[in-house]
């Protein structure tokens, strides 16, 4: 029936790559590697993954998963709510906060979370509180990936109506007094379109002839900002948002689907510069996963069918139907292989590839 129903998800090499800390960022093959330690990036969206999985599977070796990666992001937050980033094996920080990308990734994280039924009561509420911390730190956020990361987490956090009521612990089920200025719901909403609105501006003021983009170049992360807009136009339901959404991932799958239909993510090592041609390499396995999310999100709010095709395209993409025609997919571990570079494949499995991975066939699965 086609290509993307080939694979089962082995989720035993998650699994490997975690340890009581947390889910280890880089590998030499399919090994850890220890000397780069971890990060609450890989973290964050590895707890997505894992819920995702609990969702899937309800089984309490995914519950554990969920549970360790939780406590990664707990532990990385600050006590003003920002978040840091790089921990080395010692598990010592070494850094005092992260990057904007980091928060963003965090709020994605912990708001999807909360928004999964499966989900256990005690953890929704650490990752509210989690939130609710870093608040705020929402408007002051200036990078495109960051506003689009936090714009995605919090319109989870109000689509599922998960703000309020919040029942506080050791509380008997008893709303606390606070609670009003717990997580607020319409600051929350506020600040989720304040950030929708920067990313809007920020495309109309950047666009110009045969240039559909919010910069002058594609870089990483490029399907985060239309699918951050489709979202936010599910909670406000301005048009503009999805007129800019829709425009915006028009043109970047256009600059990232070759004639032949498979996806070709614009390669890392030289990006695609305004009137410039793209890189050709290296093709990262997050690319092929957040087009995917895009692109599906594209589906359920615009009504295009198109856009399935495109997002099976992009699962297809770690099987094999890429510039070098071969898969991605260890399929003797599940592990994902780190992309596509000049020479072939890169044989390393880190967690970020194999995080995309998980994440891409547990939404294309959902859907059949």
């Amino acid at each position: 029936m086609g290509l993307h129903l080939m694979r089962a998800l082995k989720t035993d090499y998650l699994q490997g790559l975690t340890d009581d800390t947390g889910i280890f960022q880089h590998t030499k093959f399919g090994i850890p590697d220890r000397s780069k330690g971890y990060t609450t990036d890989d973290n964050a969206r590895a707890l997505i993954a894992a819920v995702m999985l609990y969702s899937n599977d309800k089984d309490p070796k995914s519950l554990e998963l969920i549970g360790t990666y939780l406590a990664f992001v707990y532990h990385a937050q600050n006590e003003d709510g920002s978040f840091r980033n790089f921990m080395d094996y010692n598990r010592l920080f070494i850094e005092d906060v992260g990057s904007e990308d980091c928060l963003g990734r965090c709020i994605w994280a912990l708001g999807f979370t909360v928004s999964q039924a499966s989900v256990p009561e005690n953890l929704k509420n650490t990752c509210r509180y989690m939130l609710n911390q870093c608040l705020p730190h929402v408007n002051t956020l200036i990078s495109p990936r960051a506003q689009s990361y936090t714009v995605v987490g919090l319109s989870y956090l109000l689509e599922e109506e998960t703000v309020l009521p919040y029942v506080f612990p050791y509380s008997s089920n008893v709303i606390d007094p606070e609670a009003a200025d717990f997580l607020p719901e319409e600051l929350i909403k506020v600040s989720m379109d304040w950030l929708a609105t920067s990313l809007h501006n920020q495309y109309v003021n950047n666009k110009g002839l045969d240039w559909h983009w919010y910069e002058d170049s594609l870089t990483y992360g490029n399907a985060m900002l239309p699918w951050a807009l489709l979202r936010a136009y599910r909670i406000t339901n301005k048009s503009e948002f999805q007129e800019t959404a829709r425009e915006s991932l028009d043109f970047l799958t256009a600059k990232t689907f070759t004639e032949e239909g498979y996806f070709k993510p614009i390669g890392s090592h030289g990006w695609l510069l305004r009137d410039g041609t793209a890189a050709p390499y290296d093709e990262q396995p997050i690319e092929a996963c957040e087009m995917l999310l895009a692109c599906r999100e594209a589906y359920e709010v615009i009504g295009d069918t198109a856009y399935i095709a495109l997002s099976i395209h992009c699962y297809e993409w770690y099987l094999g139907r890429n510039s070098l025609q071969v898969p991605l997919i260890n399929a003797e571990t599940g592990g994902c292989y780190d992309g596509i570079h000049a020479k072939g494949l890169n044989m390393n499995q880190g967690s970020e590839s194999v995080i995309s991975y998980s994440i891409a066939h547990l939404v294309v699965m959902k859907y059949e």
